[in-house]
């Protein structure tokens, strides 16, 4: 390790928990997180093209997407907050530094997630009063493309929290006078973008999944026809994402990701089952869906979104150990002393 690298110091007071119960609430509430936040990340983008550009029940299929966005956001910010709190007190020494050298980006996260919530709400009270107008759903189109930028902010800030050797050259860079501007991103890191698409696939899947929830729990409002068109579409926009997910996640751990640590993860036979467990895992809800082509089955769908859920818990735990195994490098994490 460079010794001029300005990882933070380890705090005298130590950990207010044992590491272990800090790492399972993370990857937990990550968890959760992400099935909310996969619905925004994909569904807005969803919802934005069918509709401006759908007929009939393409674009029922958008209005109940929109209908349900105001909580779904809700929940994920308020998920959200559960693996954050998590890592500043587990990865302190690596998250404040990395946020330091982004501030601004970092902390535009909360105008533009304010601005996305507001589009959301115009566009949602327009459908549910049957009344859409021109700037509804110019509200929405914005509101989509605002959460795929948070999603790209997020990406480098927690890329970044593992890809310290960058960190002085970022400062250099940006700082004027001596003082980080935190005006930086992490672009030069050649895993910020495969892992930023990584997660937009991931969440394609996610939103088919509750597409096929949704139609068979609480569409019962809607036409079969309807219902029939959910699944048709549950199950292409599901290959898609599985598909790109597949493409981006190899991209990340082939491509982007330091060979060492894949040889690292070899060597240890649970990773090696985690690993594979991780990238077939997609094919169990894909089959589930697609079981249903002809029309949704409440049983099937259900163990469709139990499914999903395990697809995300999969992931969690695998980018954790990734995400130990690179901050490793460079610092000795769970070592403090635990002082309640």
């Amino acid at each position: 390790m460079n010794p001029m690298t300005p990882v933070a110091p380890a705090n005298p007071l130590g950990y207010p928990a044992p590491f272990w119960f800090l790492e399972f609430f993370k990857v937990l509430g990550f968890t959760l997180h992400m099935v909310p936040m996969n619905l925004w990340y994909a569904g807005m983008p969803i919802v934005a093209l069918l509709g401006l550009f759908g007929r009939g029940n393409a674009r029922r299929l958008a209005h109940r997407l929109i209908g349900a966005m105001p909580i779904v956001i809700a929940l994920g910010v308020n998920f959200g907050i559960v693996p954050l709190l998590f890592t500043q007190v587990a990865y302190y020494q690596v998250y404040y530094p990395a946020g330091v050298l982004i501030a601004w980006p970092w902390f535009s996260v909360i105008v533009l997630l304010t601005v996305a919530y507001y589009g959301v709400y115009i566009y949602a009270t327009q459908v549910k009063k049957g009344h859409v107008r021109w700037w509804g759903i110019a509200a929405g189109w914005v509101s989509a493309a605002l959460f795929v930028v948070i999603g790209f902010l997020f990406a480098n800030n927690f890329s970044l929290m593992t890809n310290i050797d960058r960190w002085m050259e970022i400062y250099r860079q940006t700082a004027v006078s001596g003082a980080p501007t935190g005006l930086a991103l992490n672009l030069g890191d050649p895993t910020l973008l495969p892992r930023w698409l990584m997660m937009l696939g991931l969440a394609m899947t996610t939103t088919a999944a509750y597409v096929i929830v949704d139609a068979a729990f609480f569409a019962g409002s809607e036409t079969d026809e309807y219902r029939r068109f959910a699944a048709r579409f549950a199950v292409g926009l599901y290959l898609l994402g599985h598909v790109w997910f597949s493409i981006m996640g190899a991209w990340y751990l082939f491509g982007a990701v330091d060979p060492a640590m894949l040889a690292l993860a070899r060597t240890q036979p649970a990773l090696v089952v985690l690993g594979t467990l991780t990238a077939l895992s997609p094919g169990v809800p894909w089959l589930l869906i697609l079981a249903q082509r002809r029309g949704v089955n409440r049983r099937l769908a259900g163990y469709t979104g139990v499914a999903q859920f395990g697809v995300l818990a999969l992931n969690a735990i695998s980018r954790q150990w990734l995400q130990n195994a690179e901050i490793g490098r460079y610092i000795t994490l769970g070592q403090e002393s635990v002082k309640m």
